[in-house]
C-alpha cells in the first residue's frame, strides 16, 4: 500500500527509536523521508532507508536553533519538493531529585523538547501555506503530557507544553487544511527507556537493568507488554492519512492502556 507516494515527510529525531520507526513506516508505504537530528549517524540511517529502495535524506539540525530548521525545511524541499507531513519528535530527557536539578537541565529540555517543536511548527506551516496544498503535523509529546512522573519536572512540563502549542496551532490552521495532533507514547522500547529503566530504577528501589520495566509491564499496563517503535508508528501513519483528515488537535495515548484520559 502507498498511501504516501508523492508525499515529502520530515521527522526530527529520525535516527533512532520512535523516529526511524515512523521513518520506515512511511517508506514502506513510498513516502521520501527527510531524516534531521543532532548526531551525525543520521546520514547512516538515511543511507540504510535508501538500501532498501526508499528515498531518504539525513540532515543534521539542532532544532533549537532556527536558522538550522529553516535550512532542514529548505533541505526538503531542494530535495523532495513541498513538505507534506512533518513530525517533531526530536527529544531528550534528564533523572533528578529536585535539589539537583540544575537551570542548564531545565533550559535544555525546554529548548529541545518544546521550543524545537514550535519553531519547526513554525516552519513547516509557512512552507505548506507556500505550496497551497496543507499538510500534517504531529508532535511526540509523552505519557508525561497525562501525567508527571517522580524526578522528571522539566520534562513533564516540556511534554505538557507540546500539548499546548498542539492545540492552539490547530485551531490558527484548521482552514487551511492544516492538521496539528500530538501522540503520548507510554514505555517504549528505545535507547531512551534504557536510560530512563536504569536511572529510575536506582532512584526508585535499587532495581536492576530491565527490572523497573518488567515492573510497570506486569503491575500497571493492562496488555502486560511494553510497547515498540512500530506500535507508534501505525498511529503516526493514521494521523498522516487522510482517514485522519477531520482530526485536528487531538492528544492520542498510545500505551497500552497505562494512561487512559
Amino acid at each position: 500500500m502507498n498511501r504516501f507516494e508523492s508525499k515529502t515527510v520530515v521527522i526530527t529525531g529520525g535516527n533512532r527509536g520512535i523516529g526511524l520507526a515512523v521513518a520506515e513506516r512511511f517508506a514502506l508505504e513510498g513516502a521520501s523521508i527527510v531524516l534531521a537530528s543532532v548526531e551525525p549517524q543520521v546520514e547512516e540511517a538515511a543511507e540504510a532507508l535508501c538500501m532498501t529502495g526508499a528515498k531518504a535524506i539525513g540532515v543534521i539540525c539542532d532544532v533549537t536553533e532556527r536558522e538550522a530548521v529553516a535550512a532542514l525545511y529548505d533541505r526538503a524541499e531542494e530535495a523532495f519538493g513541498a513538505v507534506d507531513i512533518s513530525m517533531q519528535n526530536a527529544g531528550i530527557i534528564t533523572i533528578r531529585r529536585i535539589e539537583d536539578l540544575s537551570e542548564r537541565d531545565w533550559d535544555a529540555t525546554m529548548a529541545v523538547n518544546t521550543k524545537g517543536v514550535f519553531l519547526c511548527c513554525q516552519e513547516a506551516i509557512a512552507r505548506m501555506r507556500k505550496s497551497g496544498k496543507g499538510g500534517r503535523l504531529i508532535n511526540t509529546a509523552s505519557g508525561q503530557a497525562r501525567d508527571g512522573f517522580i524526578f522528571t519536572p522539566h520534562y513533564a512540563a516540556s511534554k505538557m507544553g507540546v500539548v499546548g502549542i498542539t492545540q492552539s496551532l490547530a485551531k490558527e490552521v484548521a482552514l487551511e487544511r492544516i492538521t496539528v495532533n500530538a501522540i503520548c507514547p507510554g514505555i517504549i522500547q528505545s535507547e531512551m527507556w534504557d536510560y530512563n529503566d536504569k536511572i529510575w530504577g536506582e532512584m526508585l528501589g535499587d532495581y536492576a537493568p530491565g527490572e523497573l520495566m518488567k515492573d510497570w509491564v506486569e503491575n500497571k499496563i493492562p496488555m502486560k507488554r511494553a510497547g515498540t517503535g512500530k506500535d507508534v508508528a501505525g498511529l503516526v501513519a493514521f494521523l498522516a492519512s487522510e482517514d485522519a483528515e477531520y482530526i485536528t488537535g487531538q492528544t492520542i495515548n498510545v500505551d497500552g492502556g497505562l494512561i487512559m484520559s
